[in-house]
């Protein structure tokens, strides 16, 4: 069936603040049945209430804690717990050291800790981490971007029609951890933030041309650019990474769906 195939809808890819009509970075994973919320940046719950509940998530996966791909777990605690939801069970959320702690640091309005475990079940990331939700299977690998930061290749299996493959960048700077995470896979979901790279400094994020050289060199099957910055077009950016890769790209507008195959 086709709701069986493995897919990537877009609920936002704004950066750094949320566009008029583009929330901040966000996406709905799915496949075989399963529902994965892949960073959970400012504007995209209300984005992904289009597609599902928060009771009907099966997990929550975020690259690193910046705001503009964290933001709105603060008002899905509240929604879990206080909303027209009941959940069965805390959300599995997979997430980079510390998030637990970070959520708790915002939330909390008095001397006692709030109850962010009570909302969702914690699992921090670490390099080559797995994981098993539902159909698909989830690895992380840490990336560049100057903090604790996690790429992400999904990939179905039982349950799902075909055996897809997603790779998303999360935020990072061109690196060998990103490039063999995206080995042959069939979507590349790269980030296209920076116009040029810095002058001085570390590099934190990847140039369409990045993207388009990380996408051929992982040999991924396409390429969908995103987190496109406010001193590029999505038209220029997809140009500029296709000069540098033969394969189809596209860019990651709000409310797009790509199929993975």
């Amino acid at each position: 069936m086709t709701s069986d195939l493995l897919r990537v809808t877009v609920l936002g890819s704004a950066t750094p603040c949320p566009d008029v009509d583009n929330p901040c970075s966000g996406y709905l994973v799915s496949g075989g049945g399963t529902r994965v919320w892949v960073d959970a940046g400012t504007g995209t719950l209300a984005r992904l209430r289009r597609y599902v509940g928060l009771d009907e998530l099966d997990a929550i996966w975020i690259s690193h804690l910046h705001a503009d791909h964290t933001a709105d777990l603060l008002t899905a605690y509240y929604g879990a717990l206080y909303a027209d939801v009941r959940l069965p069970a805390p959300i599995p959320l997979y997430g980079p050291p510390g998030i637990a702690d970070r959520l708790a640091d915002f939330l909390t309005n008095t001397a006692t800790r709030s109850p962010v475990e009570s909302a969702f079940a914690f699992h921090e990331l670490y390099d080559g981490h797995r994981a098993r939700v539902g159909a698909l299977t989830l690895t992380s690998r840490s990336v560049e971007h100057g903090m604790p930061a996690f790429a992400v290749r999904i990939e179905g299996g039982d349950g799902c029609s075909g055996d897809g493959s997603l790779v998303y960048s999360g935020d990072t700077a061109p690196c060998a951890a990103l490039t063999e995470l995206a080995r042959g896979c069939d979507v590349l979901l790269c980030e296209a933030d920076s116009s040029e790279p810095p002058a001085v400094g570390e590099r934190v994020h990847h140039t369409p041309e990045d993207a388009g050289d990380t996408a051929r060199a992982a040999r991924a099957g396409r390429l969908v650019v995103t987190h496109v910055g406010p001193s590029l077009t999505p038209e220029r950016a997809v140009s500029r990474a296709a000069a540098r890769y033969r394969g189809p790209v596209e860019y990651a507008a709000p409310g797009a769906e790509f199929v993975v195959r």
